[in-house]
């Protein structure tokens, strides 16, 4: 019986940078506080699940570089005692990382600007030798990767090839996206989709690989459209289960014709101190409750708690909560649950 999960893709050092708000060009706006971190979907994702304190195994894939950057990210996955064997180090290429302008005026909104470095060489090789006894094989971000993100003759994109394989060796493939300013959605998201068993994304990015906006002029989410979007998306591949979150809450649908929203139990505003890294820890929660079989009800609230953790913390998985901090805050909240 399979078990675990292996998470491959970006890996960065976050340097998250406090300011007041984002300025217009030519301006001048003071950092009032620096916070560095890890981040990325590969490592937002296992350090999530590790944090659950379960005994689920959990591997490691992607590339980083020979320098600080990378020693440190090995460090972290030695810490949280992740398997490293798919981990690679390139000579002659840095580390990947992001600098984050989080703006603290109210809506606490994030600028994102990375340096792909290392995780721009994650390529078709790198997957060849991967062979464990893991269940779901977690994919991220695509978008941001581009030896995967290029063409490719038969299937459309190297990502869909490589998703086929992970499939062909037994895995479930589940797949996360960066949201990003473009049109790169549909050509690169739709060929890979026959070949994702899990595609788990915010609504941006769903609307973009839709062709239209899932929030109406006055910026609320429209349900009926998000709906439309994933049966939109499931009719394009995804072969079991289409997730996307949001800040008012999550929603599913499942080959088996189940369909939930579940809406959040709401942060207050003093409280959130950045959303950095929130998709991350949706898509961390609502993998393990995809592998455990959880309900798909039950597992858009446990989704949704695992988020919800994450935005009292500055950095990607500083807020992550342990298996019992969950279960504990949905028992308590037990009673609101029921009423969806």
């Amino acid at each position: 019986m399979r078990r675990g999960i292996i998470s491959v893709g970006n890996w960065l050092v976050d340097t998250v940078k406090f300011i007041d708000k984002y300025p217009v060009p030519g301006n001048l706006v003071n950092i009032t506080k620096i916070e560095t971190g890890l981040g990325g979907c590969a490592h937002n994702v296992l350090v999530d699940l590790a944090r659950l304190g379960t005994d689920i195994p959990l591997y490691a894939g992607g590339c980083i570089g020979a320098d600080d950057n990378g020693q440190y990210v090995m460090n972290e996955i030695k810490k949280y005692g992740l398997d490293s064997t798919y981990m690679n180090i390139m000579e002659g290429v840095a580390t990947s990382y992001t600098d984050v302008m989080s703006e603290m005026n109210g809506n606490h909104t994030r600028t994102f600007f990375h340096y792909r470095g290392a995780n721009a060489l994650l390529g078709p090789e790198h997957f060849e030798n991967i062979e464990t006894n893991a269940k779901i094989f977690h994919l991220g971000y695509l978008l941001l990767l581009d030896r995967l993100d290029d063409e490719d003759e038969e299937y459309g994109r190297v990502a869909a090839r490589v998703l086929h394989a992970m499939q062909q060796k037994g895995y479930k493939t589940s797949v996360d996206v960066v949201s990003e300013e473009g049109d790169r959605f549909s050509k690169i998201i739709l060929p890979c989709l026959p070949y994702v068993d899990y595609f788990i994304v915010n609504e941006v990015e769903a609307g973009a690989c839709y062709g239209e906006c899932l929030r109406d002029d006055d910026g609320n989410i429209m349900l009926d459209k998000v709906e439309k979007t994933a049966e939109f998306l499931m009719s394009k591949g995804v072969k079991d289960t289409c997730v996307m979150h949001f800040p008012e809450g999550g929603f599913a649908m499942n080959a088996r014709g189940e369909k939930y929203y579940v809406p959040v139990i709401n942060v207050p505003k003093n409280e959130i101190v950045s959303s950095v890294g929130a998709g991350d820890a949706f898509c961390a929660g609502m993998l393990y409750s995809l592998h455990e079989n959880m309900p798909l009800k039950d597992a858009l609230i446990f989704a949704n708690t695992s988020a919800r953790f994450n935005l009292v913390n500055a950095t990607s998985t500083g807020g992550a909560p342990k298996l019992e901090t969950i279960t504990e805050f949905i028992n308590l909240n037990k009673q609101y649950y029921e009423t969806f």
